[in-house]
């Protein structure tokens, strides 16, 4: 992902148990990613967090997944832009059948690769070196959970989400998990989406949407 300047009360971090801010003076260093429910609940797993990567923390990720706890066990989900591969990782952990991995990271996707590798779930994940727009141009898999948490300021989510709904690439019931900066507009989705729940903390917005 490219560097973003971006004030740090906007930044959340992922580790240990609650929500920090990351600057670029951690881009670099070895940290640690927790799993917090699930199969593999309270392992740890160590990553190099790219220049700008802002992966969701532990308090917002719990109540994602409670949100998704009526929906997860069996599920098919996407986690584009996926950075530490916190969102999908928790999903596979939780009981989802399979998560697709997009990044265009070389480095990022392959330290997501390892960590599947590590929880001897590799047969339940794929990873994609591309973009996330990239990726939705050529995938045939339709998904019942999408994960959508890009970079902030960069006003990705529109196009992401129109990309999603130009082709049959969700599932019947699908629901799709958008995260954006606090200041940030509502981002714009598609007509026949409705917000199913949603939620603002520590500089985060986090929406889920449910398709009409």
């Amino acid at each position: 992902m490219k560097m973003i300047v971006v004030p740090s009360r906007y930044l959340t971090t992922l580790g240990f148990g609650g929500e920090m801010t990351r600057s670029g003076k951690h881009s670099g260093k070895r940290q640690q990613l927790r799993i917090i429910g699930g199969q593999w609940r309270g392992r740890k797993l160590s990553f190099t967090p790219a220049d700008g990567l802002r992966p969701t923390g532990d308090r917002i990720r719990e109540t994602l997944f409670n949100w998704l706890a009526p929906t997860i066990h069996g599920a098919r989900c996407v986690d584009l832009f996926a950075g530490s591969g916190a969102l999908g990782l928790e999903a596979l952990s939780r009981g989802a059948i399979h998560c697709d991995f997009v990044d265009s990271s070389n480095a990022t996707v392959s330290q997501v690769s390892d960590h599947l590798k590590t929880l001897v779930a590799a047969d339940r994940g794929r990873c994609h070196s591309i973009s996330a727009q990239q990726f939705l141009e050529i995938t045939t898999q339709a998904y019942d959970i999408v994960f959508i948490d890009p970079p902030f300021m960069q006003q990705l989510a529109k196009p992401i989400c129109e990309a999603l709904a130009k082709r049959p690439l969700l599932s019947k019931g699908a629901l799709v998990y958008v995260e954006t900066a606090a200041m940030d507009s509502p981002p714009e989705v598609p007509a026949n989406w409705r917000v199913h729940r949603e939620k603002v903390a520590g500089g985060v917005a986090y929406r889920l949407f449910s398709l009409g």
